[in-house]
């Protein structure tokens, strides 16, 4: 769900308790949308992220740190500028809505103590960060908004702030019963439940759902249709609803998928700071404060959507080389089907040769015995009534032998069509557990390597300067409940060096059965490997592979001497023997 005011106003309570009166110390500006303060308060210094990202705006404490750009930003050092080592006095969220205003006091170039306002617009792809003075002009903003943008409202320098236009709702936090009736009433051809999510500000749609769910009613009856009764009762619930946020009594939770035995699979779909009793078929993580629980489900979600951004032409460009691989195997197979009667055609022309006497120039077909068949049936030949009976042998060996020369390299084709599809399917399984930059680049020198992506001519000596400087990325590693060490490769090249040069002969290797997938290594040290670690190294394998989403997913094992690395073979790509199988459900 998107970030509504009931979350807000969660978040809002819980950074007043931890900064009012702290002095911010520093401020950075990751993105061009993203802003993080580092806050000074009695002894402890916190991150404030707000972040008008267009897809996932939102606000609260961090304990991530990520990289500075190597020049800050205009807006970057504006803040540092008026902001920098001001005290934070106050936190507001003016009328419920999805805005918060950090009110800052701060020393202008004079030295005269002013009063800043720092104000975040929670509003999807018109959210904002916006600088004003102790006069209310616009110092400046992450996004500035020009006429040409947006009729309604600039957002330029020396413009006088003012807020979003108002959408003609209600504060959910002063609203008399008389007005809940009177806009539910009002709400012809609408559902109950959208109803309350279009009168009230800072309420979303899930939380006008479960405000019906609470109160036992169907969200999606008509809102002016509604029996009294059935109004009170939503009433009822709205307003207890209201008194928990008024009082701050919040219940901080993320909703996960349950995975095919029950168990959540570690994928958030919702989160909430109210408990949302309606949502039953998911399980449950409680978080001790709003940040915590926007962090967890924020970062994943976001890291997921930044790498998708800069991962999309490598998708692109390998997801187009397996169709074209898909139809190529394709036309190979159409071929075969083709030339499936080729031992037909050498048959015609022993016929004909071995009859070559009964065969006339000018005869455009002729019967003869199959003496190669039991029972010697009668087979009809067709020939060419232009060419002699030795001509017609030749032609037919000619075209047998043209299909057996095609059959022969068909399946040199096909192998290393099918060893390139293969190639490719693994590569895709790699962009998709790509979690950082170096990973991307390394990916995508791969391929260029390859010959499936050209390399830059006019940056080629900056990019080679660039690998010499940069650390190659390591493998990931996890420890088991048993204090074994394992290992999973994120790439092709990295899998080849995890498994031919890292790992131990003795050491278990583990990969997904015929499905694109990571290396996986059990460091052993020469101890048995209990089932327990097995199990575990099973499911890492069946995580970073395409099955990460399905339940019983077959995972072969084997010792590393096991496995080879057949000449020429691409990157990634190995064989092995005397192993076994093992199925598991990913995690």
């Amino acid at each position: 769900m998107a970030l509504d005011g009931i979350t807000l106003a969660s978040t809002i309570c819980e950074l007043k308790r931890c900064l009012l009166g702290g002095r911010i110390d520093k401020v950075h500006q990751p993105e061009k949308d993203e802003i993080i303060l580092n806050v000074r308060n009695k002894g402890c210094a916190r991150k404030l992220l707000l972040t008008a990202s267009a897809s996932q705006p939102r606000l609260h404490l961090t304990e991530r740190n990520k990289p500075n750009p190597m020049e800050a930003p205009m807006f970057c050092m504006i803040l540092r500028k008026h902001i920098g080592g001001g005290k934070l006095i106050d936190i507001i969220q003016p009328g419920f809505e999805r805005i918060a205003e950090f009110h800052i006091e701060a020393f202008n170039e004079m030295g005269d103590l002013t009063l800043k306002k720092l104000i975040i617009e929670i509003m999807g792809k018109h959210s904002n960060i916006i600088l004003t003075d102790e006069r209310g002009l616009i110092l400046d903003s992450a996004k500035r908004v020009t006429h040409e943008t947006s009729s309604v409202r600039e957002v330029l320098p020396g413009k006088a702030y003012t807020r979003p236009p108002a959408q003609d709702k209600l504060d959910p936090l002063s609203a008399a019963r008389g007005e809940f009736f009177d806009r539910l009433t009002g709400a012809a051809g609408r559902k109950l439940q959208q109803a309350i999510y279009q009168a009230f500000t800072g309420i979303s749609p899930v939380t006008a759902s479960e405000i019906c769910a609470r109160a036992g009613v169907d969200g999606d009856l008509p809102a002016d249709l509604c029996a009294p009764e059935v109004l009170e009762a939503v009433y009822a619930k709205f307003s207890a609803l209201m008194a928990d946020v008024r009082e701050e009594r919040f219940d901080c939770g993320a909703y996960i998928a349950r995975g095919p035995r029950g168990e959540g699979n570690g994928r958030p779909v919702e989160f909430a700071c109210v408990d949302l009793t309606m949502m039953t078929a998911y399980k449950k993580q409680p978080f001790d404060s709003p940040s915590e629980l926007l962090e967890f489900f924020y970062s994943e979600r976001d890291s997921i959507y930044r790498m998708n951004q800069q991962t999309a032409d490598l998708r692109k460009l390998v997801q187009m080389n397996i169709e074209r691989c898909a139809k190529k195997q394709q036309v190979y197979l159409d071929t075969l089907r083709d030339i499936e009667g080729r031992e037909a055609l050498r048959l015609m022309g022993e016929l004909i040769t071995a009859n070559i006497y009964s065969v006339k120039k000018g005869m455009t077909s002729f019967t003869a015995r199959n003496y190669y068949e039991e029972g010697n049936p009668e087979v009809t030949i067709r020939l060419d009534p232009t060419l002699a009976a030795s001509e017609n042998a030749q032609a037919y060996f000619k075209k047998y032998n043209k299909q057996k020369r095609t059959y022969a390299a068909l399946g040199e084709h096909m192998r290393q069509n099918q060893e390139e599809l293969r190639y490719l399917e693994e590569t895709l399984n790699a962009i998709a557990t790509c979690a950082e930059a170096a990973d991307i680049e390394e990916v995508r020198d791969e391929l260029c390597e390859q010959g499936f992506l050209k390399k830059k001519k006019t940056a080629g000596a900056k990019l080679s300067a660039r690998r010499l400087r940069t650390k190659k990325t390591q493998p990931l590693r996890f420890m088991s409940a048993d204090g074994f060490e394992i290992f999973v490769g994120k790439n092709n090249r990295q899998n080849d060096e995890l498994t031919l040069r890292f790992a131990d002969s003795g050491d278990i290797w583990l990969h997904t059965k015929e499905i694109p997938g990571s290396h996986v290594i059990i460091r052993t040290g020469g101890k048995p490997v209990p089932d327990s670690t097995l199990a575990e190294a099973a499911k890492l394998a069946a995580r970073f592979s395409k099955a990460r989403d399905s339940s019983h997913v077959p995972v072969d094992y084997t010792a590393r001497k096991n496995v080879k690395k057949p000449n020429g073979a691409k990157p990634g790509m190995v064989i092995y023997e005397n192993y076994r199988t093992a199925y598991v459900t990913p995690d």
